[in-house]
């Protein structure tokens, strides 16, 4: 079984019940309750289905329920492996071909029209969309949260760092599954709010009614006055020949499979894009005991944070601008990958091109937000708001801020008279904050008393060290005078408690002193599992990664509130400022080889459509042959009628009109469908399907 056993913050759910289930015919186990697809994949099992167009072999994308890369039958119904709990005796077949109607079928047996009434009804239960609950239902408002996931908190379930801001503002310093946690709990205690997961909102119709496919079984209608969209985001897709094998993966969803479900899909990666997505994922990675080759940046300059890319750095991956994937390659999934260093215009150099034996690719080019429903509903003229990610693409901090102030517009335009606070809009918009300025720290000398050494060197919004410092000798340079000016220390004397070091979320604060002339001692913080002794050797790194000395392990200890090591070293008195962190690998593990070929494939017979197997060069041609200025035109050639409803495709087709010579700024874009996914005939009538059941239930439907 590829599961984590062991891991430096999360602990296996010994509790869980291990059952039994058949996947095409085959005996497996698994855990009661995780998602199919994280079961199958804990199984081996990666190629999921094949085409019924092509043959091509289908697994997990998205693991976010917005493609349907994972769709297969299961108990007979067509279903969604990553949102499907898996139950004992349950049968699971890969589609194989188009399914076929049965003979005959039972006459509707029985419906029932199931409907609850609310005051607000948000869509969403991530940070912003419990901020929100939480301040609506301080106000009084029945409120009915619902949301398609089993844990509520949204992306925070899958962060295991620390968060930046403050600690006042947005609980910076505690991990992000610890403040899903603390979010949830808050509004679990409002008598008036009434939180739903496992509760996908799948329709929203003009009498102000929305429609919840209620734990994947049966449909709900929640009749509301106003609503609140914090559905989120949903990473952005990436094209490169191969970009349909099963082991090219989104970012957030390999999170997923690693720190939710505690699954260990593969043994080395590559990720594409430096965001803040990317770099965490590389760090959640070493955590999982898995490979990172590196990662690739096509850009010049490393779009997420400072303090992110040089933990990882200091962790071992490097780092790799102006530099891109050209294709994935293998037989069935993803078994290795060519890179190429690119030019001004983003085009592959030639003679640049190098090979590495990977078993997954992670896409990490940015998030494009979830915003159908407030679009929707403003056509139909329902009062709406958005908020987080839905509103804005910015951190988890900035959309318990962003839910909060939609929760009082919302209040207000319902003419509730509250106050509205523009300092939590200024907190906001502080927290949303792209990286600002870069600054040089003067080298700092290490005396007999211990003093902390700060790495972070470019402005982000973050002050947690100041407010933990006990006797608040750490202040920020008052520049901006904002959350975003850099720590420093400004007290007479530290006590070398080491607070700061384990609350940084960038792992960018050490402790040093001097105890001899050439000898001084630096305390670091450890974040991985620690398989070391006290007197252990283990090589230190500066704040790049570079390799700075070979020390000895001195002592150890354990903060637990922080769930950190801090780790101290005795290290040469003339390198102790420079020593920045601890080197979790050897940087040549992972060297590539030269590519076999230069052959630049061709762009027009990538697929442009995951769901019906479309090429760009069908698209490009049926353009080009009609002539069109509609992106809905492409539908009769199968263009956005997959199961995913267009989600994916529709940020791929303006590609298709530009090679076809037609400005895609002058295109009717895609008109969304009716549903937001797939629900079952039966499920919307409440009739009962999903009780099919047994091993042979997934006959029914089988080609």
């Amino acid at each position: 079984m590829n599961r984590i056993e062991r891991h430096p913050l999360l602990r296996p759910a010994n509790s869980a019940r291990r059952v039994a289930f058949f996947f095409d015919g085959e005996a497996l186990e698994g855990f009661e309750g995780e998602p199919v697809s994280s079961t199958l994949i804990a199984c081996g099992r990666h190629i999921f289905s094949r085409h019924a167009r092509d043959g091509a072999p289908q697994g997990i994308f998205c693991a976010n329920g917005q493609c349907s890369q994972c769709t297969m039958l299961i108990d007979g119904i067509p279903k969604k492996a990553c949102m499907t709990p898996l139950a004992a005796g349950m049968d699971v077949r890969s589609l194989k071909g188009l399914p076929v109607l049965p003979a005959s079928d039972e006459k509707l047996a029985q419906a029932e029209r199931r409907s609850i009434r609310t005051d607000i009804f948000i869509i969403g239960g991530g940070p912003a969309g419990l901020a929100a609950a939480i301040e609506l239902g301080n106000l009084g408002y029945q409120v009915v949260l619902a949301d398609d996931k089993t844990s509520l908190g949204g992306k925070l379930v899958l962060q295991t760092h620390k968060f930046f801001g403050s600690e006042s503002d947005c609980y910076a310093g505690v991990r992000g599954y610890e403040i899903a946690k603390k979010l949830e709990e808050k509004a679990r205690h409002l008598p008036s709010v009434s939180l739903l997961s496992n509760a996908p909102v799948v329709g929203l119709y003009k009498d102000r009614k929305a429609g919840i496919f209620l734990n994947f079984e049966s449909y709900v209608l929640v009749e509301f006055t106003a609503l609140i969209v914090a559905a989120g985001a949903r990473e952005k897709a990436l094209r490169f020949p191969g970009w349909d094998l099963p082991g090219v993966i989104g970012a957030g969803a390999f999170q997923t499979l690693v720190n939710r479900d505690l699954v260990k899909p593969y043994e080395k990666i590559m990720i594409v894009g430096s965001g803040n997505v990317g770099l965490i994922a590389a760090y959640h990675a070493l955590q999982a005991g898995i490979g990172v080759v590196g990662i690739f940046e096509a850009a010049g300059r490393i779009s997420g944070y400072r303090v992110h890319a040089d933990k990882i750095r200091r962790a071992g991956v490097p780092l790799f601008l102006n530099a891109t994937i050209v294709k994935a390659e293998g037989d069935g999934r993803v078994e290795r990958a060519n890179v190429a260093a690119v030019d001004e215009h983003f085009q592959p150099i030639p003679g640049t091109r190098r090979t590495y034996d990977v078993d997954a690719v992670l896409v990490a080019v940015g998030l494009a937000p979830c915003n159908e429903f407030l679009e929707q509903a403003r056509r139909y003229g329902i009062m709406a708001v958005a908020a987080g990610d839905a509103a804005e693409i910015a951190e988890a901090s900035s959309a318990m801020y962003g839910g909060k102030t939609a929760a009082i517009e919302l209040a207000r335009m319902l003419g509730r008279n509250v106050e509205f606070h523009p300092e939590w809009e200024a907190t906001r918009r502080v927290l949303a904050s792209r990286p600002g300025d870069s600054y040089e720290r003067a080298p700092s000398i290490p005396g007999a008393e211990w003093r902390p050494v700060f790495y972070c060197s470019e402005e982000i919004p973050c002050n947690p060290c100041a407010t933990v410092c006990p006797s608040h000798s750490i202040t920020l340079k008052n520049l901006r005078g904002t959350i975003m000016d850099l720590p420093y220390f400004s007290g007479e004397r530290c006590t070398g408690c080491g607070a700061c070091v384990a609350i940084c979320p960038g792992l960018a604060i050490t402790l040093v002193r001097r105890v001899s002339e050439e000898v001084a001692e630096v305390v670091l913080p450890w974040e991985f599992n620690l398989d070391v002794a006290v007197g252990a050797q283990m090589d230190l790194v500066d704040q790049g990664g570079a390799f700075v000395e070979r020390a000895a392990l001195v002592a150890m200890r354990s903060v637990r509130a922080r769930e950190t090591w801090l780790l101290t070293f005795r290290v040469s008195a003339s390198n102790a400022s420079r020593i920045a962190g601890i080197r979790a690998r050897s940087r040549p593990e992972f060297a590539p080889r030269p590519a076999l070929t230069e052959h630049e494939d061709s762009i027009l017979d990538m697929v442009i459509c995951r769901c019906e197997r479309v090429t760009l060069r069908e698209a490009v041609e049926f353009i080009r042959k009609h002539k069109l200025r509609d992106a809905n035109q492409l539908k009769s050639i199968r263009v956005g009628m997959g199961a995913c409803g267009g989600k994916t495709c529709s940020q791929l087709i303006a590609a298709a009109f530009a090679l076809a010579g037609i400005d895609p700024a002058c295109v009717e874009p895609l008109t969304q469908r009716p549903l937001f996914m797939e629900v079952p005939m039966g499920a919307l009538v409440n009739e009962g399907m999903h009780r099919l059941g047994g091993k042979e239930a997934g006959a029914r439907g089988a080609p």
